[in-house]
């Protein structure tokens, strides 16, 4: 049986990027496909006696049938993973201003930002049944290829649970990827203290500084209980992947340091964990 992934998302979020690094990983891609003819061309491409064992298709603007399109194309039996590239409105923006392309919604909508949210509105049913959403906001190329490359290495199991677990800063904005967010502003900043403010969450002195407290503690350990109940719960509803956001205010001391703290538990359980530090670099 063949492999699936159906990309789709906001128009500037990165799906011809996806497709592109899909491509580079040996995946066989068909790119821009309008909507309506998703299923009946993975139909087609995956007729008996195809030879084709992972197949990628980044589907058009017409959110509006992406769903209608994923359940025909599950219902026929194949494995699909739907894939929703997302990206915060002025990350977008920035893109449309260096391209000096317009936006398919534009004279529907009006100006650039105005186009943005429409679509943004018209794509949130395909994105609440997505498997995976991925926020383009602040990653390059490389950095999609690293994540594509960790949900879809050949060698995982495509039906298993992968989770993956970022810090972040909420000045800088909620991770458009989280399923699960965390807020660990409640213990006290290192930023404040000056010996430590040039460091960050990987550091001994910052570290100590976090987790030595019997809050943090508490919180950790319930925080594993909590994640350790649901993940059965996850995986019997058929999710794949799960990622779980942990914020403090900048996102490169409590966050962390909790993450490192937290995943490191996680693997002493035998839990797999994909790490990220969105904000630790700002």
């Amino acid at each position: 049986m063949a492999e699936i992934v159906l990309i789709t998302g906001l128009s500037g979020a990165g799906r011809s990027s996806a497709s592109d690094v899909l491509e580079d990983l040996g995946w066989n891609v068909i790119d821009n496909l309008p909507t309506n003819l998703v299923s009946r061309v993975v139909e087609l491409v995956l007729a008996p006696g195809s030879a084709i064992e992972r197949l990628a298709v980044v589907a058009g603007r017409q959110h509006g049938q992406v769903l209608d399109e994923l359940s025909a194309i599950r219902e026929a039996g194949h494995h699909v993973t739907l894939i929703v590239l997302d990206a915060r409105t002025a990350a977008v923006v920035k893109r449309y201003d260096a391209t000096r392309r317009r936006h398919p919604l534009a004279d529907e909508a009006g100006g650039v930002i105005e186009a943005i949210e429409l679509e943004r509105s018209r794509l949130e049913p395909v994105r609440e049944a997505a498997d995976m959403v991925i926020d383009t906001s602040d990653i390059n190329i490389h950095e999609l290829r690293e994540r594509l490359n960790a949900a879809f290495d050949s060698e995982e199991d495509p039906h298993e649970l992968q989770l993956s677990v970022e810090s972040f800063g909420f000045k800088h904005g909620l991770p458009l990827d989280a399923d699960i967010v965390m807020d660990v502003r409640f213990l006290p900043n290192p930023h404040w203290v000056d010996e430590l403010r040039p460091q960050t969450g990987y550091d001994p002195a910052v570290r100590s500084f976090v987790l030595d407290r019997p809050e943090t503690s508490d919180f950790l350990r319930r925080f594993e209980e909590l994640l350790l109940s649901l993940l059965p719960t996850y995986r019997a509803e058929g999710r794949t992947y799960l990622t779980v956001a942990v914020g403090c205010t900048g996102g490169r001391h409590r966050s962390v340091a909790i993450v490192e703290e937290f995943v490191s538990r996680l693997h002493h359980r035998g839990v797999g964990v994909r790490v990220t530090h969105r904000d630790i670099a700002r």
